[in-house]
């Protein structure tokens, strides 16, 4: 599993290592253009959590493995949904098939 740290001190989110490649391509992207957003992260029990996300956020992406091949459609889909005003939110890769 792959980490995400958020905040000083950092809170801890674990994320599947290929999931969080492709978050860290949406959140560099819209970093890069200075857009805040939200993201909401689903927790393995259940829970969801949503954190904001600016040009000032403390923010490390830490994996477990090499990066992946980003899957372009995936990407796609989870860029629409950083742009929406629901704020980034992560739906099964297999979606981006359909």
């Amino acid at each position: 599993m792959a980490k995400l740290l958020y905040g000083s001190p950092p809170t801890v989110f674990e994320v599947d290592d290929r999931t969080l490649a492709h978050v860290e391509v949406v959140v560099m992207a819209k970093l890069r253009r200075n857009e805040s957003f939200a993201y909401s992260i689903e927790q393995s029990d259940q829970a969801r959590t949503t954190i904001w996300i600016g040009v000032h956020s403390d923010l490390q992406f830490v994996y477990d493995r090499p990066r992946s091949e980003i899957n372009r459609d995936w990407l796609g889909l989870l860029v629409d949904s950083a742009n929406s005003t629901q704020g980034l939110r992560v739906m099964p890769e297999d979606e981006s098939a359909a």
